[in-house]
């Protein structure tokens, strides 16, 4: 399970009803949450934040907040 998988189970969300408000369809949104090497596009990101009512921001953070630049 991906990040995003993980962050939407523990907000007990309802992918079908996401991908229906977002117009991912439900293998996509699948993939997003099941399959570690898909990539999140930036306008999915916003989507899903937007359809399950919490701001994208706070989901960037929690799936990419670990990353950190590189050091000089």
């Amino acid at each position: 399970m991906t990040k995003l998988g993980e962050y939407l189970l523990a907000k007990s969300v309802n992918k079908s009803e996401v991908a229906r408000k977002t117009g991912l369809s439900k293998p996509r949104l699948s993939e997003l949450t099941l399959n570690p090497s898909a990539k999140l596009r930036a306008d999915e990101l916003y989507l899903i934040a937007l359809a399950i009512g919490v701001e994208p921001c706070e989901v960037m953070n929690t799936l990419y907040g670990d990353l950190k630049l590189k050091a000089n």
